[in-house]
């Protein structure tokens, strides 16, 4: 634990992830963020997925884009807590942030990327 001592006053304990949590619990703020993680699957075989696009951009024709762009196969799989998440094969995290930033569906301070 790291304290913060003032004169006079008792000492405050300071928490490092409280920004972290800020941010989790500002989840329904202005900013939308689209994250972007990878699942490790058996030995070398790994997914990536994508959340939190807007729900007015067609997923299919997105993941349509993502599988020809990046010679892999995805899907789209509904899920009851996130919604509609892309999942494409292999890890695409750096290939799929840039061709959401090049296609001008996202701007590049509202993408997340998670994983190792």
């Amino acid at each position: 634990m790291i304290y913060d001592s003032c004169v006079g006053c008792v000492a405050t304990i300071l928490d490092p992830f409280a920004e972290a949590n800020a941010e989790d619990a500002g989840a329904g703020s202005s900013k939308e963020y689209v994250h972007i993680r990878i699942q490790q699957r058996n030995g070398r075989k790994s997914l990536t997925t994508v959340q939190g696009l807007k729900k007015e951009f067609s997923y299919n024709k997105i993941l349509k884009d993502l599988k020809k762009e990046f010679c892999c196969n995805g899907t789209v799989v509904q899920d009851p807590e996130q919604g509609q998440v892309i999942q494409l094969q292999g890890d695409q995290r750096k290939n799929v942030s840039t061709f959401l930033v090049q296609a001008g569906i996202v701007k590049k301070e509202h993408i997340k990327i998670h994983g190792f």
